[in-house]
């Protein structure tokens, strides 16, 4: 894929990277998608076995016929420390680089992690999609911030997550008698698209196939790199 340059250093102080998170969160575009995405990417990060690396992997799914179109890896080392709220700086790199390295031309990027359901509404799917000016959304296994009701215990069921009064995303039961997920939008899409394109993606689990391949992905390079 051809993706615009970083548009702002990576290795900045924590002070400076909440500055900037603020300052580019007024870029988040809550759009409507123009069509029904085909090519959903999955993507997800883990940690090198002697922690000085990172580990970013893609899964492209094609939504219609359930199958994998392409799968890509990037490994870089990790330049910013873990710190709650700033994950996209340690971690956003990695994916960038892998996502350079796809062939087909994804239609939304979906994250395990957050976008707007952010204590400063700018979450690493946000921080993607912003930079590279795709549509993305965010699809967490646990709450950042917020506050919401549980969902009913059927597929489909939701409840609007909200922070300081602003709805941030929605919490989205998946699979019945398991834990719901907490979707979020990242840049270029609406909050019911990125929750319809959750449930679509989710098949006989908790996770959507695209995040979830994605997981299994970079875990398995992380066992058998040398």
């Amino acid at each position: 894929m051809n993706l615009p340059r970083a548009r702002h250093r990576w290795n900045i102080s924590p002070k400076k990277a909440v500055l900037l998170q603020r300052r580019l969160a007024s870029e988040v575009m809550d759009t409507p998608l123009e069509s029904p995405p085909r090519r959903v990417a999955g993507g997800d990060v883990s940690v090198t076995q002697d922690g000085s690396g990172l580990i970013a992997g893609w899964v492209v799914w094609d939504v219609k016929n359930a199958t994998v179109l392409e799968t890509v890896v990037a490994r870089q080392p990790a330049r910013f420390p873990y710190v709650p709220g700033l994950l996209s700086f340690r971690e956003a790199p990695s994916l960038i680089a892998a996502a350079r390295k796809l062939v087909c031309e994804p239609d939304v990027f979906m994250m395990d992690g957050q976008g707007l359901a952010h204590p400063r509404r700018f979450g690493i799917a946000c921080h993607f999609g912003v930079l590279i000016d795709r549509p993305t959304l965010g699809c967490a296994k646990s709450r950042l911030c917020g506050i919401h009701d549980t969902p009913a215990d059927a597929v489909g069921a939701s409840k609007p997550l909200h922070h300081e009064g602003q709805l941030l995303g929605r919490v989205v039961r998946t699979r019945p008698g398991v834990n719901p997920v907490y979707v979020s939008i990242g840049h270029r899409i609406a909050l019911a698209d990125a929750i319809r394109l959750t449930l679509k993606c989710c098949t006989k689990f908790r996770l959507p196939e695209p995040c979830r391949l994605a997981h299994q992905l970079v875990t398995k390079v992380r066992m058998n790199a040398p």
